[in-house]
């Protein structure tokens, strides 16, 4: 009895027995047949296309040689920076009561905001110096797994893919290092009369426990949530609140994907892939942002979100896409896989089709990132669950595995701006990751359906959102 692989890292699984004999399979002739034997001598067509490529299999002659758990590693990595960033968050929060002052705005206001100031204050045992050192932990965190999927895919002779790859991480280190090193921020005025306390922290914290509970299991990054929030609630400046949006999204992405990926939900080819154009966008927006007023950029995005989820109405029963055939761009790329679905019971197969659309829609959705700091979890997800025609589990997981990357990649200009305070960003940080959390636990038992019953009302809410910041109506 063989043991099953991976789809997406030709990995052994460690399960062997789970999800062996029921597979769904996404061809014409599935329309009678969904369930077939992938035991038996005969390969169906989506096992055969999520199998190894040659560049992967084992050449003649030679010894056979164990290939790492990319899924397992690349988990390992996301776990690590956040459990790491989230200890030295924590750390600098217990250390506030050690100060004189207490919480104040002022105290708000002034916090390092450059490397040097953090080392600084690290050697004083300055509070926010280490909010701020575990802040750019949790920023590095995507980056780095960025370079280890470099490793992994080397590793099984994956040259494409670590093409791919490289060209991602060196946008994100052009972006943190260069344009994040040349970013001007403005003088906050206005705000000193406002009310910052302890009490106001906790509230923020129960606030982004549920944003990031919601941003874990429809992939969005938590914003749709935090910007209103903090901008109408507590009343706080909107570039305060984009730039604590904007650590929330990679706080729910490391939080979730670690686990959606473990669990081989999250399609990693489709995202690396994708991430190319969603770094480009983010850095532009995050450029656009400090140029221009975004308001009309705002309102026709929010136009599109709401036109493109109309044909989710039409489909709001779908438990599974059928009938689609991978295009030439997803058969070169081999974007098609499988996942294990616990609510189905069985490994479901998938292909991938109209990927050009798909990455134009990822440049968008990076360039909306990078301008309002909401995540674009919506347009990500829209682009691979009605474009790309991917199940919608796998739609939100691999949105949320992308998610992170695209905010770190207008973070470090965000962060050298100044537009991220420590006391600020550290309850949102820390309860965006214990809901993510949660709502990666919690997703693996829901159905698509249900999910797209979740993600209709989230879509108008956003949609409303970037209008109403657009026209002006509000603190958006």
């Amino acid at each position: 009895m063989s043991t099953p692989v991976s789809p997406i890292t030709g990995s052994l699984s460690s399960n062997p027995d789970a999800f062996r004999s029921q597979t769904v399979v996404q061809t014409p002739e599935s329309k009678t047949s969904s369930h077939r034997d992938v035991t038996g001598p005969e390969l169906p067509e989506a096992s055969r296309l999520s199998a190894p490529s040659p560049a992967q299999q084992q050449e003649p002659g030679r010894q056979p040689q164990k290939k790492p758990a990319a899924n397992a590693i690349i988990g390992w990595v996301l776990q690590g920076g956040v459990i790491l960033s989230a200890a030295v968050i924590t750390l600098g929060l217990l250390l506030l009561p050690t100060q004189p002052g207490g919480i104040s705005v002022q105290r708000l206001l002034n916090f390092p905001e450059t490397l040097a100031q953090v080392g600084q204050g690290l050697l004083v045992l300055r509070p926010q110096a280490f909010i701020a050192l575990g802040l750019l932990l949790l920023i590095a965190t995507p980056v780095m797994r960025v370079a280890v999927s470099i490793f992994t895919f080397a590793f099984e002779r994956d040259r494409q893919y670590v093409v791919i790859t490289c060209i991602v991480l060196a946008i994100l280190l052009f972006s943190m290092f260069f344009l994040g090193a040349h970013a001007t921020g403005q003088q906050q005025t206005g705000i000193q009369n406002l009310h910052f306390s302890f009490a106001v922290i906790a509230l923020i914290f129960v606030g982004s426990v549920a944003a990031g509970l919601l941003g874990a299991l429809v992939g969005l990054g938590g914003g749709v949530l935090i910007v209103p929030l903090l901008t109408l609630v507590f009343r706080l400046p909107i570039t305060f609140a984009i730039g604590a949006s904007i650590i929330s999204v990679i706080a729910t992405s490391s939080g979730a994907a670690a686990a959606y990926v473990r669990d081989h939900l999250t399609n990693m080819r489709v995202g690396m892939f994708l991430e190319l154009a969603t770094t480009i966008g983010a850095i532009s927006g995050a450029f656009l942002a400090g140029l221009l007023a975004p308001g009309i950029l705002s309102v026709i995005f929010g136009i599109i979100l709401l036109i493109s989820a109309a044909p989710l109405l039409f489909k709001i029963g779908e438990e599974l896409p059928q009938g689609v055939k991978n295009d030439g761009w997803a058969n070169r790329l081999r974007l098609a896989s499988s996942y294990p679905d616990h609510h189905l019971g069985r490994e479901v197969s998938y292909q991938v089709t109209r990927t050009p659309w798909g990455l134009g829609m990822m440049y968008v959705a990076g360039l909306i990132s990078g301008l309002l700091g909401i995540g674009s979890g919506t347009f990500k997800v829209l682009a691979l669950d009605v474009l790309m025609r991917l199940p919608l589990k796998v739609s939100t997981t691999t949105s949320n595995f992308m998610i992170g990357v695209t905010a770190a990649a207008s973070a470090g200009i965000y962060f050298s701006r100044g537009d991220i305070p420590p006391l600020l960003a550290a309850p949102v940080a820390l309860g965006i990751l214990i809901g993510a959390l949660a709502g990666a636990r919690l997703l693996a038992h829901l159905s698509n359906k249900t999910l797209r019953l979740i993600f209709l009302p989230v879509i108008a809410v956003s949609a409303l959102e970037m209008v109403l910041h657009g026209l002006g109506i509000g603190p958006f």
